[in-house]
């Protein structure tokens, strides 16, 4: 159990998200990093192998066993079990499977111990995912898992701001329709998809969006300076293509590119506005070390991310091939540009550090 560690599951996650990248690159028309596998397994290997992983490895570093590591251990080895192991998708799949109910025992657990409404929330973000992989491990159809995928993160998200922001003066009448806005896009989920599951998704998202930028504490840190703003900003903007992601399952059923729309304006726009909003407190908690991976260059590096989505949006929309490709092939980029710049921003701090605290041993 010495080896078992959360540094050493690191590199799985970054692992997951460059290749889940270079698939994305390969299903938008970009052959820039063609990798075997990874286009058919783009969207398991960025919600399983990355998000899975990592939302695992952060709930499992509460515990105090360091077995429970065993659980992102799990999902981030079902990278590479899908890709070489392409004869056998199901392995891969059991892998998320199994993962994803070793998350609900965590949860679980956790519920046990804080019975409190958003650990009830995140503990219902953790069914979500183990039914998303029940159900693709049953039909392989990636599609039929997306919905309730979308409900492990919503949920998961929604947890953890109820918990950030436990103590705004929030009515309770207000977290009660939260709750019963939650509700309505579970139904939605179970639902079939194109029979008004899509419309009771789609109008419970715009309603906890609209919730998330009037409840959250996202709008007092966007009144702050340096990282608060950052941080409160990147949320708010998040929640903006919530509700975007609402209107497309509302009103753009019958574009020839919906299905992409839904899921990008989802897993791109309102994910990874949430990443990059948290990152900068998740992952020196996850990493175990000191230096805070912000600095004001990441402003650069996010604007680019956004326009770039925007962009592939705009021109998914409408219906320009060519600079949807140009700008999908950015998004990965500004992806993993981001996550350089906060590499390279948290070890020139430590180098830093590391030689002011030399300074300091000298003079003693």
């Amino acid at each position: 159990m010495q080896l078992l560690k959360r540094i050493y599951l690191f590199p799985l996650i970054v692992l997951a998200l460059v290749l889940g990248v270079a698939g994305g690159w390969v299903r938008i028309g970009y052959l820039g990093m063609m990798v075997p596998g990874t286009a058919a397994n783009h969207g398991i290997l960025m919600v399983g192998g990355f998000l899975g992983t990592l939302i695992s490895l952060e709930r499992a570093m509460v515990m105090k066993n360091r077995i429970w590591l065993l659980i992102p251990l799990l999902s981030g080895l079902s990278i590479p079990a899908l890709l070489l192991v392409p004869g056998w998708p199901a392995f891969g799949h059991g892998l998320l499977l199994g993962a994803s109910l070793g998350l609900m025992a965590i949860m679980y657990l956790q519920s046990v111990r804080h019975p409190v409404i958003y650990q009830y929330v995140m503990t219902m973000g953790a069914v979500l995912w183990m039914i998303g992989n029940f159900v693709l491990l049953y039909s392989g159809f990636v599609p039929a898992a997306v919905p309730w995928w979308m409900g492990f993160i919503l949920f998961t998200i929604v947890g953890e701001r109820l918990e950030l922001s436990k103590f705004l003066p929030t009515p309770k009448s207000a977290k009660n329709g939260l709750l019963v806005l939650l509700a309505l896009f579970f139904l939605g989920i179970w639902l079939p998809f194109h029979r008004y599951g899509n419309i009771l998704m789609g109008a419970s998202a715009i309603l906890i969006s609209y919730w998330l930028l009037y409840f959250d504490m996202a709008k007092i840190a966007s009144k702050k300076a340096d990282q608060f703003k950052y941080i409160g900003i990147g949320l708010q903007v998040g929640y903006v293509w919530l509700t975007l992601h609402g209107i497309v399952l509302c009103f753009f059923e019958s574009h020839a590119l919906y299905y992409d729309l839904y899921i990008h304006t989802f897993f791109l726009g309102f994910t990874f506005s949430m990443i990059w909003a948290h990152a900068p407190t998740i992952l020196p908690m996850v990493l175990n070390i000191r230096q805070n991976p912000f600095h004001p260059i990441l402003w650069i590096g996010w604007a680019v991310f956004q326009l770039s989505l925007l962009g592939r949006i705009a021109f998914s929309l409408m219906g320009l091939p060519e600079w949807r490709t140009f700008f999908g092939m950015l998004i990965g980029w500004a992806i993993l540009g981001m996550f350089a710049l906060m590499a390279v921003i948290t070890v020139v701090k430590m180098i830093f550090s590391q030689r002011e605290l030399g300074t300091v041993k000298s003079f003693k």
